[in-house]
């Protein structure tokens, strides 16, 4: 959906003179909707006796947010090896790390482990024989199968790679326990982009459910569970956000039943991403080029390098143009990449766009310059954070020819055979 008017009168008022200095392509993110947002995730989840949310770094890994994002309160859901060493580098060690990866190498344990730790939540229960040492709290990822369904994006449970099998799930905490472990948490991720409240409400349920059925078989207490990430933004104009208040105050509900009942309750935690910086940021381009053909095509100085959700996903991004409304014409929005599916927009009416107009791809916030590549040798552009107090930071300098060469500078190494 276009940012909010806030951060639009904002960008009207600026990014003429931002383009100015820095150039285009970029990426700008908005550090008060960040904060704003990350501070209403916590309020709507106030009725909680204790809640954590773990930014997904793979949404935007880039230490300037992170160091936002600790400031706030968060934790971090880690996957990588990067994303593990990016987090500790801004400070966060021990259980303020989620580590959930799959296919998990023996040196991903090591990092894992090392530089104070962090909490381990396996994908599958074999792994538990190649964790180095065994910590005092496991977490294992949930794959409920036939028993839940996922959402349009993330598809049939039955067909994922993630998570414990329902019939693993006694088996694998057992195992844990027999191996020493004395903490326990329980972790799901079913959806993508959902914004429908009341799925995440069921699968805050349905985990409630399986700590129950765990604990009464294993006589064993859970420290959290987490019911992933998964918080939609609504990223065409017409779709309604996801109502986050609906369901703080729902899954509060299910833990007060859960205390009444158990005498208890586990924390509960979250590993949003995209809900949080999604929205805040864009994809800053000027127009270059105008192709009448069958179409008309408004080149751009940007490619998919910088956002392939829309050529990966075939996925709705906003675009609008600085200083100009209506809709005039109906173009395609493309960048210089050797694929067809370049394009961040397609039969779009937009306004009557010239060369050296500013365009502003929205909710780049997230999924954008992570999921960047390098195909043809284009450089990712540079990444420019919004301050409250109006200035503008430069938080990663844009990728250079030299980058992309460097892995080409190395001692020769010739194996006889």
């Amino acid at each position: 959906m276009p940012v909010s008017k806030d951060y639009s009168e904002r960008l009207a008022q600026n990014l003429e003179k931002i383009v100015e200095h820095y150039g285009t392509p970029f990426h700008l993110y908005d550090e008060k909707g960040i904060r704003e947002t990350g501070q209403q995730l916590i309020k709507a989840f106030s009725g909680v006796d204790f809640f954590r949310e773990y930014f997904a770094v793979k949404a935007l890994p880039n230490p300037t947010i992170l160091k936002l994002m600790q400031d706030i309160g968060f934790g971090f859901d880690c996957s990588s090896i990067a994303e593990l060493v990016m987090s500790r580098q801004i400070g966060a060690r021990g259980e303020e790390i989620m580590f959930t990866s799959n296919n998990t190498s023996g040196n991903e344990f090591n990092v894992a482990e090392a530089d104070g730790g962090c909490i381990l939540n396996l994908d599958d229960i074999s792994l538990l024989d190649k964790v180095p040492e065994v910590p005092e709290l496991i977490c294992f990822r949930y794959n409920p199968g036939e028993r839940r369904t996922g959402n349009s994006i993330i598809g049939n449970p039955l067909e994922a790679k993630y998570g414990v099998a329902h019939d693993q799930l006694i088996d694998a905490y057992r195992k844990a326990k027999s191996l020493g472990v004395k903490r326990f948490g329980l972790h799901t991720m079913l959806a993508s982009n959902e914004l429908n409240h009341a799925y995440m409400v069921e699968t805050a349920r349905m985990l409630l459910d399986r700590v129950d059925w765990i604990s009464n078989e294993l006589d064993i207490k859970f420290d959290f569970i987490n019911i992933g990430g998964g918080l939609g933004i609504p990223y065409r104009p017409e779709e309604k956000p996801l109502d986050i208040v609906s369901m703080g105050k729902e899954i509060s509900e299910l833990f007060k039943v859960f205390k009444n009942s158990h005498g208890y309750t586990p924390k509960l935690y979250l590993e949003s991403g995209r809900y949080i910086t999604g929205p805040h940021g864009v994809l800053v381009t000027t127009a270059i080029n105008r192709k009448e053909i069958y179409r008309t095509y408004v080149g751009v100085d940007s490619c998919m390098s910088a956002l392939m959700r829309p050529g990966m996903y075939g996925a709705y991004h906003h675009v609008s143009v600085l200083n100009k409304d209506g809709e005039d014409e109906v173009v395609d929005v493309v960048g210089s990449l050797c694929e067809n599916n370049d394009k961040f927009a397609i039969q779009r009416p937009l306004p009557k766009i010239e060369d050296g107009d500013i365009i502003c791809i929205h909710d780049t916030g997230a999924h954008g310059q992570a999921m960047g590549f390098n195909y043809n040798g284009k450089v990712r552009p540079k990444e420019l954070l919004l301050r409250e107090d109006g200035t503008v930071q430069l938080i990663r300098r844009e990728e250079t020819l030299d980058d992309l060469f460097a892995t080409l500078d190395f001692d020769a190494d010739n194996l006889s055979l």
